[in-house]
């Protein structure tokens, strides 16, 4: 039998309303609200919504090898930040504040991705890496630094990451040293590291530290009273 004028109507309403709920959706929320009241447009990053307060907090919370490591504290993005600017003014000891500067902010992206492992970022391709140079451009913006970095100096920050990375791998993540040689290659001659991973709070407070220290040694901001020395 057909369908009855009544059944009929009351099927229209129910599609009317389910077509007027999916025009009234509400889109997802695409931005994150940081510790220092900004809000981050993650899809499209603002550098005036970036704050050097809120990377270190999100870094000293980031494990290095998802926390796959030995000892009381997980080793944390931060404090691999600090080892890697180290790293790269030992191996060009003439090296710039400002590079030294973007050797310290090269990971600084993942407080808000955090650290996905090598093999991940590479399944994931091209949508992961879109996104993650538009965060860091934005981050480059805002404290000074060019978009982009240069080749030579990229070349040099790539590896102080992978010298620091052996380390890390041989002494806390499990890994024998001819497989480390094998992954990493060797660190630079005539250095050496013990790596002793920080808590949270300390490791937070170092990485800001050495930010002020190189940010007022390449000339962007004028605050007296360095912490430490940039040597």
């Amino acid at each position: 039998m057909g369908q009855s004028r009544q059944g009929q109507a009351c099927t229209f309403t129910v599609r009317n309303d389910f077509v007027a709920k999916g025009l009234h959706k509400t889109p997802p929320r695409a931005w994150q609200r940081m510790l220092s009241g900004r809000r981050l447009d993650l899809l499209d990053p603002s550098p005036m919504d970036i704050e050097i307060e809120d990377i270190a907090h999100g870094l000293a919370r980031v494990a290095r090898w998802n926390g796959q490591t030995t000892g009381e504290h997980g080793f944390s993005v931060a404090q691999h930040s600090v080892v890697v600017e180290e790293i790269a003014a030992h191996i060009k000891p003439d090296l710039e504040p400002k590079w030294r500067l973007a050797a310290l902010l090269h990971d600084a992206s993942e407080y808000v991705i955090g650290d996905m492992i090598s093999p991940f970022k590479a399944a994931l391709g091209v949508s992961y890496k879109d996104f993650e140079a538009r965060l860091e451009d934005a981050i480059h913006i805002r404290f000074g630094l060019p978009p982009k970095t240069p080749p030579a100096v990229k070349k040099l920050i790539k590896q102080a990451d992978r010298a620091c990375a052996f380390f890390e791998a041989t002494q806390l993540a499990g890994f024998e040293h001819a497989e480390s040689l094998a992954i990493f290659g060797p660190p630079p001659a005539g250095y050496d590291l013990k790596i002793l991973p920080l808590p949270p709070f300390e490791a937070q407070a170092r990485y800001v530290q050495r930010f002020h220290v190189l940010s007022r040694a390449a000339g962007f901001e004028s605050a007296p009273g360095a912490a430490f020395e940039t040597e």
